[in-house]
C-alpha cells in the first residue's frame, strides 16, 4: 500500500496579501522612526527584563509574522544604539538615510551574492568603485572592492602591501621566505585596526613601528625618518608607510605629499588611511588638506561615516590592480569563469578579497550618490567641519571648558576644567579631571541628552564629538556646551 506523499514546504507567505499589508506597516512605521528621531532620547539603557527577554530557548514553533513584529516594536527598535540621532557624535558613525534604508530593502530583496558571476549587481558595484575613483584622483586603471569597512579595508590594502613589497612569493612560501623582519610604519594615533592587520598577516606587532606625533598629533617626519634609517641599518626590511586622512582620536591629517615623498624615496608602499576624512575631498573647502592622498598605493575608507549610508559601507582602492588581484585570486574549478551564463564575466569581486560571499552593498551607495550628488554631499562634509569649528570656539569662550587638541577636521575633543577660570572653584589635577569628565560623558548619555564618546590624549580624559551627523545643527552643539557645564558643576557641588 502506498503512503501519501508528505506536503512540500516553502518559507514563502501563505498569505501574500496579508504580508504585503504588514510590509506596508514597517516601512511607514520606519520612516515615521527616522521622522521623528529628534523628538527622542539619544539613548536609553536596555531593561532587565528585555535582556531577559533575549535570553529565551530557541523556537520550535512558528510565529504569526504579525507576532513577530510587535515583539520587534516592543523589545527591539526602543533601544537603539542612538546613531541616527541629531546629538549623536559617538566612534565616527554615520547616521543613514531614508532612501538607504529602502535601498537596503530592495537588496535584501534581490538577495545576490556578490562574490562575482554574471549579473547586474556587478556593474553596479563596478561603478561605484569607478565613481570612487574619479573622486580620489585614482587612475581609471586602478581597482578597488566593497568591504565591511574601514578594518577590513586596511586589512586587505595592507596585504598587497606585504606581498608586493616582501621579496619573495609569500602565497607560495609564506613567510618563512622571510630573510629578515618586514617593517610596516605609521603613527601612534593609527587605529586599532592598523595593528590588528599587521598581526593577521603574520609580522608581529614588533614589525609596527609607531612613530610619536607633534603638537597637532601629525606623524613627527623627522622622528619617522631616523627610524626607516635605522632599520635599514639594522638589517630589517621596511614595506609600507601609513599615513592618515584624518586620525580616529582627533582627526588630525598627516602631511600626505611628504610621506608619499619618503615612501617614493625609500620605496615603500603608500597606504592611507581615510576611513575618517578621505571623502571630506568632496568639499571644496577642505580638500587642500589632503595634497598627497592622490598618490597612495592604496587608500582605505568609509562610506557609512560622511556619505552618511546605512552600515555596512567601506571600500579599498588599491592603484595597482594586478598588485590586488595578485594577493586574493584563486579560482577553484568551481568557481570557474564561463563564456555566457550565469557564472559569465571576469574578474570576479572574490578575487580582490577575502571573501566569497559578500551582500550588496553597493545598492544603496549607487542610490544614495543619485539621490543626493556628490556637490550636496560636500556641502554637508563642509558644514560638518564648520560644526566642530562651531563647538571648537563655543568651548573656548566657555569659562569651565577647554580645548584638548587642536580641530583639525570634524573632530573636537574637550574636557569641563572648573578651576579654568570660574571665581572659586578649585584647580584639579589631571587625575581628578579624568574622573570628573568620566562621570559627565556617562550622565550625557544616562539622561539621553548627548552621545560624544571619549579618548585620551597625553593622559588628560576628553569628551570627543566626532561630527558625520547630517542632523546636527548649531542648536544642538549650544545645548551640548550647556549640559556640560551644568553636570559639571552637579558633580563638583556633590563633592
Amino acid at each position: 500500500m502506498d503512503l501519501p506523499e508528505t506536503p512540500e514546504e516553502t518559507l514563502d507567505p501563505q498569505d501574500w496579501d496579508a504580508m504585503r499589508e504588514l510590509g506596508h506597516r514597517m516601512v511607514d512605521d520606519m520612516l515615521s522612526w527616522l521622522e521623528t528621531a529628534r523628538e527622542r532620547e539619544v539613548w536609553q539603557p536596555v531593561p532587565a527584563e528585555v535582556k531577559a527577554h533575549f535570553r529565551q530557548p530557541v523556537p520550535r514553533e512558528p510565529a504569526p509574522p504579525e507576532q513577530v513584529y510587535a515583539d520587534f516594536r516592543q523589545n527591539i527598535l526602543p533601544y537603539p544604539m542612538g546613531n541616527i540621532h541629531p546629538r549623536f557624535w559617538g566612534w565616527v558613525m554615520g547616521n543613514g538615510t531614508a532612501l538607504g534604508m529602502l535601498a537596503e530593502m530592495l537588496a535584501a530583496g534581490m538577495n545576490p551574492n556578490m562574490g562575482g558571476g554574471e549579473h547586474v549587481g556587478i556593474y553596479v558595484e563596478r561603478q561605484v568603485i569607478d565613481w570612487t575613483k574619479e573622486l580620489l584622483g585614482f587612475p581609471t586603471g586602478a581597482s578597488g572592492l566593497l568591504v565591511s569597512g574601514g578594518s577590513m579595508a586596511n586589512l586587505v590594502g595592507l596585504a598587497v602591501a606585504r606581498n608586493t613589497h616582501a621579496g619573495f612569493d609569500v602565497r607560495k612560501v609564506g613567510l618563512q621566505g622571510c630573510t629578515g623582519r618586514l617593517t610596516v610604519y605609521t603613527s601612534v594615533e593609527a587605529h586599532s585596526s592598523i595593528q590588528k592587520a599587521v598581526e593577521l598577516l603574520g609580522l608581529g606587532s614588533e614589525s609596527l613601528r609607531l612613530i610619536p606625533v607633534d603638537d597637532a598629533y601629525r606623524i613627527d617626519v623627522a622622528t619617522l625618518e631616523a627610524t626607516l634609517a635605522a632599520d635599514r641599518s639594522a638589517g630589517l626590511q621596511p614595506i609600507c608607510l601609513i599615513g592618515h586622512a584624518g586620525t580616529v582620536n582627533s582627526g588630525a591629517i598627516d602631511p600626505l605629499e611628504t610621506l608619499a615623498d619618503i615612501a617614493d624615496r625609500e620605496g615603500l608602499w603608500f597606504h592611507v588611511d581615510g576611513a575618517i576624512g578621505a571623502l571630506a575631498v568632496l568639499a571644496p573647502d577642505l580638500q587642500g588638506k589632503f595634497a598627497g592622498m592622490s598618490r597612495a598605493d592604496s587608500i582605505a575608507l568609509d562610506f557609512h561615516k560622511w556619505l552618511y549610508v546605512q552600515f555596512e559601507a567601506g571600500c579599498v582602492l588599491v592603484r595597482e590592480e594586478a598588485a590586488h588581484r595578485g594577493t586574493f585570486s584563486l579560482t577553484p574549478e568551481y568557481l570557474a569563469h564561463q563564456e555566457r551564463g550565469v557564472a559569465g564575466g571576469s574578474r570576479w569581486p572574490n578575487e580582490y578579497g577575502v571573501q566569497l560571499t559578500r551582500n550588496f552593498r553597493a545598492l544603496k551607495i549607487w542610490m544614495s550618490l543619485r539621490e543626493h550628488g556628490v556637490e550636496k554631499y560636500g556641502r554637508l562634509i563642509s558644514q560638518n567641519a564648520a560644526q566642530a569649528r562651531y563647538l571648537a570656539g563655543l568651548v573656548s569662550a566657555s569659562p569651565d571648558l577647554e580645548l584638548v587638541a587642536p580641530v583639525d577636521l570634524n573632530i573636537v575633543c574637550f574636557r569641563f576644567n572648573p578651576g579654568k577660570g570660574s571665581e572659586g572653584l578649585p584647580r584639579l589635577d589631571d587625575a581628578a579631571l579624568n574622573a570628573l569628565n568620566e562621570e559627565i560623558l556617562l550622565r550625557l548619555h544616562e539622561c539621553g541628552i548627548a552621545a560624544p564618546t571619549y579618548t585620551t590624549l597625553r593622559g588628560r580624559y576628553a569628551l570627543r564629538a566626532a561630527i558625520t551627523n547630517h542632523r546636527s545643527r548649531r542648536e544642538d552643539f549650544d545645548l551640548l556646551v550647556r549640559e556640560v557645564a551644568r553636570i559639571g558643576h552637579e558633580i563638583v557641588k556633590e563633592g
